[in-house]
């Protein structure tokens, strides 16, 4: 019997977590703090969050960023080339979004 993707169920993508520090006043580049999968992810955040430090949850930033060492910084044209891949990906899941037809043929994202 052959199976197709449609036929194989979709893992629930696992939590990750990626901790940036900057100097706000300076020009210095973020650097990476932390980073981590499943249950070590959910600490990173626990932790932001009880410490009051924002946190922002967007999987598909956090994914390109965990390539980066802890304690390396994060320069200014990786950030530029994440915000154009991050663009991409983001059209791309809105235009696979469905989109609800009224009978008076308006639509609703």
């Amino acid at each position: 019997m052959s199976s197709s993707k449609q036929d194989t169920p979709k893992r629930p993508r696992q939590q990750v977590a990626v901790a940036l520090k900057d100097d706000p006043g300076t020009d210095a580049p973020q650097k990476i703090t932390a980073t981590g999968r499943g249950a070590v992810a959910e600490q990173i955040i626990q932790i932001a969050l009880d410490s009051g430090v924002r946190v922002r949850e967007d999987p598909d930033l956090a994914e390109i960023l965990t390539v980066l060492d802890v304690d390396s910084t994060v320069p200014v044209e990786v950030l530029a080339t994440i915000s154009e891949i991050l663009s991409y990906v983001y059209k791309t899941n809105a235009a696979m979004i469905p989109r609800k037809e009224f009978n008076d043929g308006r639509s609703e994202k």
